[in-house]
């Protein structure tokens, strides 16, 4: 007998399952062996985006619409996560490679806008509905 047909005989030792009973068990076997491996995936993720971890300040400036111009905003990031640094409902990201969505409403006001970290400085474009206006614009960050 070849090397080949004996490491394929040892597998009919095996008994055969006569239904998928134990298709759930392999299935959260294979759930727990890939675990380890999603958390230091995950480890990874959170540790490259602290790169952008920290409170910036936020200048915005209105190109379009009758929307105050030149105010300043905090914000903070933790693990990749926009957050608000003062009132306001905030959420967003930025990725491994410092770009940045997020999304802000303040009571009937919201506005969405997107840019780019590089190292303590960005700027992007942003665009909302502020106290009724519909409004465009930029903003510049800095963090502390």
């Amino acid at each position: 007998m070849t090397r080949f047909q004996r490491s394929v005989a040892c597998f009919n030792a095996f008994p055969r399952p006569r239904s998928l009973r134990w298709l759930p068990m392999l299935a959260a076997l294979a759930a727990i062996a890939a675990a380890p491996a999603a958390d230091a995936a995950t480890r990874h993720r959170h540790r490259a985006a602290g790169a952008y971890d920290g409170i910036w300040n936020v200048v915005f400036a209105t190109t379009r619409g009758n929307c105050s111009s030149g105010y300043s905003v905090p914000f903070t990031v933790i693990g990749g996560r926009v957050l608000s640094g003062g009132g306001g409902r905030v959420s967003g990201s930025v990725n491994r490679a410092g770009a940045v969505a997020v999304k802000v409403s303040v009571g009937a006001s919201r506005a969405s806008g997107g840019g780019l970290l590089v190292g303590r400085s960005g700027a992007g474009t942003w665009r909302g509905i502020i106290t009724g206006d519909r409004c465009s614009g930029t903003w510049q960050a800095t963090r502390s």
